[in-house]
């Protein structure tokens, strides 16, 4: 038996809902993770999904910003937030899946932290920094209970390899890839022992993104890139993916996001 996780940050789902059927319905995976609903609580349109068999959703949201989801058409228990720096925003939600082999479902929105790298002089920068500080605090004491694997996935909005953007040399400076942000990124890893599954599979070598701006006119023939959406395990669950896909047509479906989604790929049953 096997089941699979897609990532998403969908850029809102009550504009986007007909897409992330689409979806569903063609890549069909256990578990989709939506980042950026942009949907108040309780008002996640969960009917059209109930009705392609996604009928377990767990979702945490806010007016015009953020908020995160889990949909799956399997059973999940304890579903839980954590407020990340006390903003009050929606930026995490996870949920425990048992069966064989039992563990938390962490998704994540980490903010994007706006245009100047400094957190002296940009609040949306300084707020970043301490949402990457605290999540390495929650890798070492919150995010792997006793017993339990974990797979943390969504937006994390850093792209920390070389080769996770387009230009290294150029994006030095840019938010998403400044030795700041990619340091952090690093020591989060290194506090949960987070393995980096898309990353076991594509070699570090190999370009791979999962957004592209809406500013290019032709995202694909310029290809300007960057991956900013993870999926990261436990070791014990990391060594039991299987694949890894990158869906980048669906950035050129009818109103796209401008992030792509991730599917991963399991060899046990979480039944």
């Amino acid at each position: 038996m096997s089941f699979s996780i897609a990532t998403w940050n969908i850029n809102s789902v009550r504009l986007r809902i007909g897409l992330v059927q689409r979806l569903l319905s063609e890549a069909k995976p256990d578990v989709l993770c939506l980042q950026e609903t942009k949907c108040p609580q309780g008002q996640f349109p969960s009917g059209p999904l109930s009705d392609l068999g996604y009928t377990h959703i767990a979702e945490f949201g806010q007016k015009g910003y953020h908020g995160v989801a889990i949909v799956s058409r399997i059973p999940f228990n304890t579903q839980h937030s954590r407020d990340f720096c006390n903003k009050g925003d929606s930026r995490h939600v996870s949920v425990r899946f048992e069966g064989e082999k039992p563990f938390l479902l962490h998704n994540l929105y980490v903010p994007a932290g706006g245009d100047e790298p400094d957190p002296e002089i940009n609040e949306k920068f300084a707020h970043k920094i301490a949402f990457i500080d605290e999540m390495e605090e929650w890798s070492k004491a919150d995010a792997m209970p006793k017993g339990y694997g974990a797979i943390a996935v969504g937006d994390l909005n850093i792209a920390p390899l070389e080769n996770d953007v387009w230009s290294h040399r150029e994006l030095l400076k840019v938010v998403s890839h400044t030795p700041i942000e990619v340091e952090g990124f690093g020591r989060i890893q290194k506090a949960g022992d987070w393995q980096d599954v898309m990353r076991n599979h594509i070699p570090a070598a190999k370009k791979l993104y999962t957004w592209w701006s809406y500013r290019a006119k032709d995202w694909e023939s310029s290809d300007r890139g960057r991956r900013l959406d993870h999926i990261w395990a436990t070791k014990d669950i990391s060594d039991r993916c299987t694949s890894i896909e990158v869906l980048r047509h669906v950035r050129n479906w009818p109103q796209p996001s401008d992030h792509v989604p991730v599917v991963a790929k399991f060899d046990f049953n979480i039944i």
